[in-house]
């Protein structure tokens, strides 16, 4: 009788452990790989509205979804070596920014999905076969928009009506950042400027750059997409601001780092639309089923402090316009 007993409490206790609360628990999270281009502060304002993006959809990290991050520190040499450690802990999917690193997860796998994110020409980069029907395992977002190069020079004009020699810092070593560069020759020429062209690719060719600028005298400085440019942005508008040279950069981070203007595609509402990319492909959707996103917002930012500084004033028509302004 008491040998009878014993048993049924034991039965008693398996099946409580197998409750479906229990269950529930302990069925698989699933994990992600977040590539970052520079460092968790630089881009704490890209990857907030991702993560928002992710909660907007019931995702808490840490409870419901893993993300492993990881941050190349403005090197890209060191994508392969951060994503073989992704590769090796079996994310479900990677989310990565720019065309570089989204070339670099290309080359490592073709298995592991991946939503990119603001990648300026993905078709013409070989990353995929059309936006529509994008094929393989990549999905995402694309930064493209037409003549993106000539509106931000345009934008330029009409701040300085005179301006005909422009300085141009782009990164050789990204296939996008040549054909934006060819986008910026053939502007400049419609608008009768003259360029300097100063490829980029290491944080060591600045100096070279800035000195190149200081021979040629150029009125102004342009800093194209590139995340490079992005992680040296403070020594890139320090140096802008003491030689007085005004911009209309890709990136608005350049803009609250003390340069006069930016125009683009927002790149926070991008990062925040990646979230339902990942949700739909953990849910079992294909990539090659998720058309590529083109932007829907574009934002022009001016600091008027940098103006001051540099002593430009912006034109009222100019002005209005900004989605934001800085005093």
């Amino acid at each position: 009788m008491k040998k009878k007993i014993v048993v049924s409490l034991v039965v008693v206790l398996m099946l409580a452990s197998f409750h479906p609360a229990n269950a529930q628990q302990s069925a698989k999270v699933p994990r992600i790989g977040f590539l970052g281009n520079s460092t968790a502060d630089l881009e704490a304002n890209l990857v907030g509205p991702f993560r928002e993006g992710l909660r907007d959809l019931g995702y808490v990290e840490g409870r419901n979804i893993l993300i492993e991050y990881r941050w190349a520190e403005g090197k890209y040499e060191r994508f392969p070596a951060l994503l073989a450690e992704l590769i090796a802990l079996k994310v479900e999917v990677i989310v990565t920014a720019g065309t570089p690193a989204s070339l670099a997860v290309k080359k490592a796998t073709a298995s592991i999905p991946l939503v990119m994110i603001a990648v300026g020409d993905p078709i013409g980069t070989g990353l995929i076969a059309s936006l529509a029907r994008p094929g393989g395992n990549i999905t995402g977002l694309t930064s493209i928009a037409a003549d993106l190069e000539g509106k931000r020079l345009e934008l330029l004009r009409e701040v300085v009506p005179a301006l005909s020699h422009v300085a141009v810092l782009w990164n050789p070593a990204s296939s996008f950042q040549v054909v934006a560069e060819k986008e910026v020759q053939a502007a400049a020429q419609g608008l009768r400027m003259k360029v300097l062209s100063l490829g980029v690719q290491a944080q060591e060719q600045f100096d070279n750059a800035f000195a190149a600028i200081l021979k040629a005298r150029p009125g102004a400085l342009l800093v194209l997409a590139d995340r490079l440019f992005l992680h040296h942005r403070a020594r890139i508008m320090n140096f802008a601001t003491k030689h007085r040279l005004p911009g209309v950069h890709a990136y608005v981070e350049l803009v609250e780092a003390g340069g006069l203007m930016s125009y683009g595609p927002s790149y926070a509402d991008m990062h925040r639309r990646a979230a339902t990319f990942v949700h739909k492909i953990l849910k079992g959707t294909k990539p090659a089923d998720l058309p590529v996103e083109q932007p829907m917002k574009f934002e022009l930012i001016i600091n008027l402090q940098a103006a001051k500084k540099i002593g430009l004033t912006i034109p009222p028509n100019v002005l209005a316009r900004a989605d934001k302004v800085i005093r």
